[in-house]
């Protein structure tokens, strides 16, 4: 018997509160960055990268907006893959560069993803059945 939870069709959420609050993780590292003595480039890094990825979901999400034919389909697949592969390839740079970079940027913007992650999935399951 499947549940019903993931069953049960939603309506999109605004990714305005979950962006926010990745945004939020990310300004609170930076004192973490300063007061550890940590690289702070790691931190401008997560910070780039983060800003990237949302602008060209900004982007993506205009596009999908004035189309909606099955080629809003393809580009917003097409923006999920080049994120994820420029993430990457930008990340894999940054290791090769310099280790320790690498390392606070990772896990400063895995942070921010994670949480902004979790907010979309509670904003997403706690809005109202169709």
């Amino acid at each position: 018997m499947p549940s019903a939870l993931f069953s049960t069709p939603r309506p999109e959420p605004s990714h305005l509160l979950p962006t926010i609050g990745g945004s939020v993780v990310l300004a609170l590292a930076l004192p973490i960055f300063l007061v550890a003595g940590w690289n702070v480039a790691a931190w401008g890094l997560a910070a780039a990268l983060w800003v990237a990825v949302h602008v060209l979901d900004l982007f993506v999400a205009r596009a999908r907006a004035q189309t909606v034919t099955l080629a809003a389909s393809g580009v917003q697949a097409f923006a999920l893959f080049f994120k994820s592969i420029g993430l990457l390839a930008v990340l894999l740079a940054a290791l090769a560069a310099d280790r320790s970079l690498a390392l606070g940027a990772v896990v400063t913007y895995a942070l921010a993803y994670t949480f902004e992650l979790g907010l979309s999935l509670v904003s997403y399951f706690g809005a109202e059945r169709r």
